[in-house]
């Protein structure tokens, strides 16, 4: 297998690249979406025009109530407040402010400052930066516990989507990879980056998932536009009826757990030949729900972490998950691999 499928390997062994891109490239593509029209790239800066607010049972603390709110920022980029810690400055959304990426309940946490200033599961948040093109906001929340939503990050896409957008002073920055390179997690998943080789600034990604239960293989392939992210965001968290389970009973003893709010209506819960609850994002009588999740809520999440401006280029994933996301991410900085591009 010639290396330039995958370029370099960052991250990982490659024997083990090798293999699975073997792997990966035999699963037949169970959607592509790569043939519509992109819109036009944007210029300028943009944030909305006024502030909007939702509220939503605990990701966490299932019987709590949380309050989040998305509000017009002259600040570059976007940026977390804890509105119940009033002596703690906004955290931005950076690859550098990456606390965890959870271990039994897997998800992205920012936090800066106070150790208390944080915000768990921010994914489901940020990967609107990307997938709706947003360049500066402010989120307000009430706690460090965001909610939960019964429609993926539907309800958050049609929260900004109702409000007008305002172009800000200063012209968008795209910046891509100086060459393709790939990070390896040790079981297999694999993600990589490659320059954007189109005459305009443009995202596509071509993702995957594979699970040993009712999931099973899924792979889709579309170009990031807001129209493919808006479907993809009604994708909920997938899981199985075990971890489910624990996450309510034994899990509730542990801090990363708790009373973790899953129900039946915003989780997929996945059994060993056969989905519990009923299943979204069908195409040809198949459920994606799985694989749009990974790509847009999760996946776009990482690339959201990159501050130094809108990522373009292409991206290939496989079996894999945040710690590989961000640690990725990480590396780029490490190893100065972004570039800017279309000045």
């Amino acid at each position: 297998m010639p290396e330039d499928i995958y370029g370099r390997i960052i991250a990982g062994d490659e024997a083990l690249a090798r293999q699975s891109y073997a792997e990966f490239q035999g699963l037949e593509v169970d959607w592509d979406l790569r043939n519509g029209s992109c819109p036009a790239p944007r210029e300028q800066l943009t944030t909305i025009d006024e502030p909007v607010t939702l509220t939503g049972t605990g990701t966490f603390l299932g019987k709590a109530t949380r309050t989040i709110t998305l509000e017009p920022c002259e600040l570059e980029g976007w940026w977390i407040d804890r509105s119940d810690l009033p002596d703690c400055l906004p955290t931005r959304v950076s690859i550098r402010n990456v606390w965890t990426t959870g271990d039994m309940v897997s998800n992205i946490v920012l936090r800066s400052g106070s150790p208390h200033n944080y915000l768990r599961m921010v994914e489901h948040i940020i990967a609107l930066k990307v997938g709706m093109g947003i360049d500066n906001l402010m989120v307000r929340i009430d706690s460090g516990d965001p909610p939960l939503f019964e429609r993926g990050s539907l309800d958050l896409v049609e929260a900004i989507g109702s409000r007008e957008v305002r172009e800000l002073p200063g012209r968008v920055r795209y910046v891509t990879v100086k060459e393709k390179v790939t990070a390896v997690a040790p079981h297999g998943g694999f993600v990589t980056l490659a320059p954007c080789a189109a005459s305009v600034p443009e995202l596509n990604l071509d993702c995957a998932v594979n699970f040993p239960n009712a999931i099973g293989r899924q792979r889709i392939q579309f170009p990031a536009t807001y129209d493919h992210f808006r479907m993809g965001a009604e994708a909920r968290t997938n899981t199985t009826s075990g971890k489910k389970l624990y996450c309510q009973t034994i899990g509730k003893l542990f801090a990363d757990v708790r009373n973790l709010g899953y129900t039946y209506k915003n989780v997929l819960v996945a059994g060993k030949d056969r989905y519990i609850n009923e299943p979204r994002l069908l195409h040809e009588g198949k459920s994606l729900e799985a694989v749009w999740h990974r790509a847009t809520l999760d996946l776009l999440a990482a690339i959201a972490l990159i501050d130094r401006g809108r990522f373009v280029g292409e991206i290939t994933s496989y079996k894999a998950g945040h710690s590989l996301d961000v640690h990725l991410i990480t590396l780029l900085y490490m190893h100065d691999l972004l570039v800017p591009v279309f000045a």
